[in-house]
């Protein structure tokens, strides 16, 4: 019974109450927030997610550029309706290298975190140039200019190094041979192509516009197009999730 009364006296002074009340919030913000400042990263990493390669990276920059994630987002949700549509749920490290991320917060359009090889290069490059003439309802703008502007590859090693500084684990060759890789990606026949899956696992090299001749921003939109939630071998990922909790 003391103690009641002693619980009703706390609540009826509002000055002692404001005053415990902060102690139990500044105790609970303690205990959840100290223990990050000894974790060096909160994000389970996740075998094949890697950096986006330079040409993914200017794509990723055009697509941002373009606000598509205004009506795309880039995040499934581990709901049942969700993964039969779209495919696995995506995870934390899928965008770890992502500032900012794409999860985006609308879906006029679908979404695009497993995009990466459904669909062919000329798909996409018609698509963007004009999306009604492989989607009839679509409501999507043409982006056909990207089809005719070169891609300006002057700022692919500044955007590397940018990148670098913030974590992202690009190597001073990466960023040396940055201009160098976008071309070699958006040309199967050059003698760089090798190389750019060597320091690129996974990365699609491939004349994406269908002009090797020149470089341009519809080749980059495609090249990142075509990598989104190709990097993670998802049926070894359940399995090892699986055994994880066993």
């Amino acid at each position: 019974m003391n103690i009641l009364n002693k619980h009703g006296a706390l609540e009826r002074n509002v000055t002692l109450l404001a005053a415990c009340s902060l102690v139990v919030v500044m105790i609970g913000g303690i205990v959840e927030i100290a223990p990050l400042f000894y974790v060096k990263n909160t994000i389970e990493k996740v075998e094949g997610v890697r950096p986006y390669s330079p040409l993914e990276l200017a794509g990723r920059d055009i697509y941002v550029r373009e606000g598509c994630y205004l009506c795309h987002s880039q995040m499934i949700r581990p709901f049942r309706d969700e993964v039969e549509r779209y495919g696995h749920y995506s995870l934390a490290a899928e965008s770890m290298y992502d500032r900012p991320f794409q999860w985006g917060s609308k879906r006029t359009g679908p979404d695009l975190a497993r995009v990466g090889g459904r669909y062919s290069d000329d798909w996409h490059v018609a698509h963007l140039k004009d999306p009604r003439s492989v989607v009839p309802e679509s409501i999507m703008p043409s982006y056909g200019f990207l089809l005719t502007t070169k891609l300006d590859t002057s700022n692919l090693a500044g955007s590397l190094k940018a990148n670098a500084t913030l974590g992202v684990p690009y190597s001073q060759d990466m960023i040396d041979q940055a201009a160098a890789d976008a071309a070699a990606q958006a040309d199967p026949d050059s003698d760089g192509a090798d190389a750019v899956k060597e320091r690129y696992p996974k990365a699609v090299v491939s004349n994406f516009d269908g002009d090797a001749s020149t470089l341009t921003e519809m080749d980059a939109m495609v090249a990142y197009l075509q990598m989104l939630g190709t990097l993670v071998d998802f049926k070894s990922y359940d399995a090892s999730s699986q055994a994880n909790q066993r």
